[in-house]
This record gives C-alpha cells, structure tokens and sequence, in this order.
C-alpha cells in the first residue's frame, strides 16, 4: 500500500494544487501561524539576566534543561514569552483525559457528542492556565536566586514572569486550536514540530564543530548520520504498518436495492496511538526536571535532596531512562484504549451486517479485537520507546548535541507524514469536486 506521500506525488499536479483555493489558504494560515511562534520564541521576559542565563546553560545546557529546551524551539535558554512552550496544555489534556476515565459525570459529557467535547476543552484551558501559572512561578523563583543580588523577594518579577509566561502559553494554545480549525495538520504538534526544526541547524552545526576540534570523532559523527537515517527508515515502515482484519458482508436488500455479498477490512495501525505517547511521557517529565534544574543552578547552599534528584533526572541517567520507558508504554496502551473502542466497533460491525469470519457477532468480535489491539499496542510501544532510547546511548556516549535524539525524530518524521497526509486529502476532494461538477454539466447538456 502506498504511503500519502506517494499517492501525493503520483496524483499531483500543479493545475489541481492551483484549483485548491480553500488548500492554499489553510497553507498560509499554518504556515503565518508558525512564523508568528518562532517570532515569539525570540522576544525575552522583562527583567532576565541573559549573561547569567547564558552561563546556566552553557553549564547545564547539555542535560535537562538543554532537551526541555529543544521542544520550545530554544525559547527556554532565551527565556522568551514561549518559554513554557505547549507543554503545560498537554499535561492538561494528560490529566483531563485520565480523569474522564475514572469519573462518570466528565464521561457522560465525552458521549454527548460536541457540546460534551467543547465543555471538556473548555475544562482542559482552565487547567492548562493553573498548570503553566505554576511552573512559571517555579521558574520565576529559580530565575531569582540566579540573580544573587542579595535583595531577597521581589514579588513584582515574580508577578512578571509568572504572567508573561502563562500568558504566552495561552497564546500558544490558541494558535495551536487554530491551525487545527483553519489550517492544515494537528496544530499542537506542528507547534512542537516547528520548535525542533528550529533547533536543527544549531545542532548539526554543534556536531561539525565538535568534530572540527577532535571532541566527537569523525566515525562517530558518521555512525550518528547512519543512525538518523536508519531510525527514520524505521519510524516510516512502522508508522506504516498495519493488521488487516477480515470483515465480510452477506449479501442482503436493503429498500429495492440488492447488495451482492463482499467483503473488506478493518485496518488496526501497528501505532494506533501515533507520537502521543512520546510526547506526553516529555510533557510530565520534563516540566519538573527543568524547575529542579534552575533551582539547582541559581541556589548556592542546595539541599541534598535537590542536588540528588537533579542528578538523577540528568539526561541520559538510568532513572530518566526509566521513567521514559515507563510513561511512553504507559501512555501508549492509555491513548490507544481511548481513541478505539472494540465493543463500538463490535456493535456497528453487527448493526451493518458485517462479521468478522469464525467470530460470532457482538461479544466475540469485541473480545477478538480486543485481543488483536493488545498485541499490535504492545509490539507499538516497545517500538516508540527503542526508538527514543537507543539514540540516547549514543548522545550518553559521545556527548552530542540532544537535538538529534530519537524523540525529536520520531516527532518530526510522524507529523510530517500526517501533515502531507492531509494535503493529500484535501487534493483529493478538491479532484472529486471538480469530477462531480463535470458529470453534472454533462448530464445537464444531455
């Protein structure tokens, strides 16, 4: 089966792209949306130090504090307005999505179609709001005793900062339901996508300036490439596959129509729940190692307790290891059960008349693709957690720059295949249109 990219290239051309008026716009709109973020990436909190936040991340920029920033498009070692990023509205949606698990009144309200769906949105932005206000007051309080001024508390930064930064998340988010609303692709994920793109060229330039100077040799800036391409490959062919189950249809009258028996299938993707789960595991760790990193390098006298955990949630450290793992298989079977339900599919399968052969309609069929999803979820989240680990070795050993880490890969590749998925679509009905319009012109000469 082709991919979107090439049924795009087979079908493109250049007389349809221009028809596509309602495709270019969108284009445009993403792509205005996207220029915007990046602009914001560049104007800085009032009242920072940037020579002292400089020298924080020269020293720290290489652990946490240094992968938190890749994802905000390096707005966090600018300390710009986006410093916070999208992050906290995803732990929002994390938190608001495990909670409509467990209680039944928000469950209700996911079942009452898209009233239920904008009340929950509208949960999740008040969230998202408390969320950011308080890891920027996190922020906001390491940022302070970086300053080493002697003048104890000031409320007033504190107030700045922690209004600035949460008033630029909201800003973000915004954009994000924006371009998900009036552009092309999932407007969270090209936000985060456009932050490590961003972030590419310093970081191929780090890797060739460090193989200039003799600090990364030449093979293993070679065996870094091999390894980017190879992930890549990996991240297509997987992202690709998918379980075909057979559903077949008795022949059956529907009105005065007869409908001759056929039979189709039920594609169950091999990563039902997509860069998700990577991008959720990030979200939640991440947020806290920063603030405990900046309260690390701003505090002179640190506790033991701090400078431990500090130490153990360092980039490329066995614990932060574990924890990854842990959250991505995690949220890879939460995700996946969320997006696909077997009893739903069971129940239309039998309402339309379909059957999946040696299954009795109903509770069987459910229990079967039950079982079936189990497996393909549980080869799919031990697939995204190699991939955003085994790179990590590699940068642990020859210490390279993050950027190139699996998990900025993984996003990329996986949000480009469903942006230009989406371009396909949207060419395509712009064909169907045109080939409808004809036939309708005909019919009417005739």
């Amino acid at each position: 089966m082709a991919s979107a990219a090439e049924q795009l290239a087979q079908n493109f051309n250049f007389g349809a792209f221009a028809k596509a008026k309602e495709l270019k716009a969108r284009l445009w709109f993403t792509l205005i949306a996207l220029i915007v973020y990046r602009l914001g990436t560049y104007i800085p909190v009032p009242g920072i130090n940037a020579d002292m936040l400089a020298q924080v991340f020269e020293s720290h920029g290489k652990g946490i504090l240094g992968v938190f920033d890749t994802f905000a498009g390096g707005a966090l070692s600018r300390m710009s307005v986006f410093a916070l990023n999208i992050m906290p509205y995803i732990s929002a949606s994390i938190i608001i999505q495990l909670m409509t698990a467990v209680s039944p009144s928000l469950d209700a309200l996911k079942k009452e179609g898209d009233s239920g769906r904008k009340q929950i949105n509208q949960y999740t932005r008040y969230l998202t709001v408390v969320l950011a206000a308080m890891q920027a007051y996190g922020l906001a309080v390491g940022l302070e005793s970086m300053r080493g001024d002697g003048l104890g508390i000031d409320w007033f930064f504190r107030l700045t900062v922690v209004v600035t930064l949460v008033g630029g998340t909201v800003f973000l988010m915004w954009i994000g339901e924006q371009i998900t609303a009036r552009g092309v692709g999932n407007g969270i994920s090209l936000i985060i996508f456009a932050g490590i793109v961003g972030s590419l060229p310093v970081a191929i330039g780090q890797m060739f300036e460090l193989s200039r100077t003799g600090s990364l040799p030449i093979y293993g800036a070679l065996l870094i490439c091999v390894v980017a391409i190879v992930v890549i490959a990996a991240i297509v062919y997987m992202e690709r596959a998918q379980r075909k189950i057979i559903v077949q249809h008795p022949k059956r009258q529907v009105g005065n129509k007869l409908y001759a028996a056929d039979s189709t299938h039920l594609p169950l993707k091999l990563n039902t729940a997509g860069v998700i789960p990577p991008i959720f595991a990030s979200s939640l760790l991440l947020l806290p190692a920063t603030i405990l990193g900046f309260s690390a390098a701003g505090s002179t006298a640190q506790p033991e307790w701090l400078t431990t955990m500090t130490a153990w949630l360092q980039h490329g450290q066995p614990l932060y290891m574990g924890l990854y793992a842990a959250m991505i298989i995690f949220f890879a079977f939460f995700y996946t059960a969320i997006i696909f339900n077997p009893q739903e599919t069971a129940d239309n399968l039998r309402k339309s008349g379909g059957f999946v052969p040696g299954m009795r309609p109903g509770k069987m069929t459910a229990q079967h693709l039950d079982a079936v999803l189990t497996r393909l979820t549980a080869i799919g989240a031990v697939y995204l957690a190699a991939v955003c680990l085994l790179p990590e070795f590699l940068i642990a050993e020859y210490n390279i720059p993050f950027y190139l880490g699996g998990t900025s890969l993984l996003i990329v590749v996986s949000v480009t295949m469903d942006t230009v998925g989406q371009i396909h679509a949207h060419i395509l009905a712009q064909q169907y249109e045109g080939l409808i319009k004809k036939a309708k012109l005909k019919g009417n000469l005739r």
